[in-house]
């Protein structure tokens, strides 16, 4: 008799645990989702909005919430994605629009920002609000001729990947917002490039 209620205990003990974990998930996904949403939210400051870590839980789907977008996506348009980082060891969406509209921008520059939890969340993804519009991304410095910036999709990852390495979180989201825009606007791996490869 013993040996059945142990069962029955373990049973329920394994059930409880997955019980609570799935409302644990349910809450942090419903809180990452009104943050998105709240335009008065930190990561929806600087003209755009984030997307949390907590988004990327189940794969690549919390990524797809990137096609969004607030005018229609121009699916014939985008036919590259180039890979920059942004050779500071901090920054936020804010902070880099800040840089950008000092240099003459009009606003962030950029269709997408990693983070690397130092002004942003390690792995936290912003969809910049050229990518809501679907405009171009600013012209970038010193592209060699034969690349062309329009139609290109411009991510940046924070921090200087000459002094130091990204973090796994930043390369995981990096690797997944990738896989997302070139599956879904059918770009090849030879049009994907780091700004170093296009560079004059």
């Amino acid at each position: 008799m013993t040996g059945v209620h142990t069962a029955s205990r373990t049973r329920n003990s394994a059930r409880t645990k997955i019980v609570w974990g799935v409302l644990g998930l349910g809450m942090m996904l419903s809180v990452a989702a009104l943050s998105v949403l709240d335009p008065q939210s930190p990561s929806a400051r600087g003209g755009g909005v984030a997307l949390s870590p907590l988004m990327s839980v189940e794969g690549s789907r919390g990524v797809d919430a990137i096609f969004q977008t607030q005018a229609e996506l121009k699916n014939d348009h985008w036919d590259s994605i180039v890979i920059v980082h942004s050779g500071s060891n901090k920054g936020s969406s804010a902070s880099i629009e800040a840089e950008h509209q000092a240099s003459g921008y009009d606003g962030l520059g950029f269709h997408f920002l990693v983070g690397n939890g130092t002004g942003m969340g390690n792995g936290e993804i912003h969809v910049g609000q050229r990518w809501l519009d679907q405009r171009d991304g600013a012209d970038l410095a010193g592209t060699t001729a034969g690349v062309n910036p329009r139609g290109m999709i411009e991510v940046c990852i924070v921090g200087d990947g000459n002094r130091k390495a990204f973090s796994d979180e930043q390369l995981r989201r990096l690797a997944q917002l990738v896989a997302a825009l070139s599956q879904k606007f059918d770009i090849p791996s030879d049009k994907i490039f780091l700004h170093k490869d296009i560079a004059g």
